[in-house]
């Protein structure tokens, strides 16, 4: 399993916002100069993390995005899967793809036992505990 750059950024864009949340709502044009990703890629980011009801976004003049909830109600598994879609390690985990063998493999028991772990890491931390972490 590898996160893409969608990934990182996405939890990043989503810290960025923990961080500032007293500050109101923040333009990815802010966001993009404290992260040194551009505001192109940050508008890519930005649909897949309000679909999935993470972001509030308002309009204007002083607009830009906050988070819709706290940070302790967002785990980090939750901003990975709604960028990447998928945290696999393989893809006949997902059950979008699978070879001819994957009823007899000997290793998709590995496999789903890696994806499980991984699931658990992930699913354990929140945002709120990345910032404790980094004493913000």
């Amino acid at each position: 399993m590898k996160i893409s750059t969608k990934g990182r950024y996405a939890l990043r864009l989503m810290l960025d916002l923990a961080i500032h949340q007293a500050d109101g709502p923040v333009s990815l044009k802010t966001i993009s100069a404290r992260q040194g990703v551009t505001v192109k890629y940050l508008e890519q980011i930005v649909p897949c993390l309000s679909r999935a009801g993470y972001l509030k976004s308002f309009r204007g003049v002083g607009g830009g995005y906050q988070l819709a909830k706290d940070p302790k109600e967002y785990r980090i598994g939750d901003i990975l899967r709604a960028a990447e879609t998928s945290l696999a390690p393989t893809a006949c985990i997902t059950g979008s793809q699978s070879c001819d063998r994957c009823d007899e493999c000997l290793t998709r028991p590995f496999w789903l036992g890696l994806d499980q772990a991984i699931a658990h890491y992930v699913d354990s931390v929140t945002l709120a505990d990345l910032l404790k972490q980094n004493n913000l």
